[in-house]
């Protein structure tokens, strides 16, 4: 259940940092979202295997914010 609150406060967050400008944003993004992703991956090692949906789903939500964090980066040069 954590991480996915923690990957729905990153999705928000990397939403406001697709706005020019504030791109640079995503430096701070993407170690938040990591974190984010290491806890769903250890809530997939400890939970039973009909209960893990919460966790796979903040994994993959975790995971698609690093991913367009990382791009937004890349078209921005990493300021912008």
């Amino acid at each position: 259940m954590i991480s996915l609150v923690w990957g729905i406060i990153a999705m928000i967050w990397m939403v406001l940092a697709l706005i020019p400008f504030i791109g640079i944003t995503n430096w701070l993004l993407i170690p938040f979202a990591a974190v984010g992703a290491i806890v769903a991956a250890i809530g997939l090692l400890v939970t039973r295997t009909g209960r893990r949906g919460r966790a796979k789903a903040g994994l993959i939500i975790n995971g698609i914010v690093i991913i367009v964090a990382i791009w937004r980066l890349g078209l921005g040069g990493g300021l912008i």
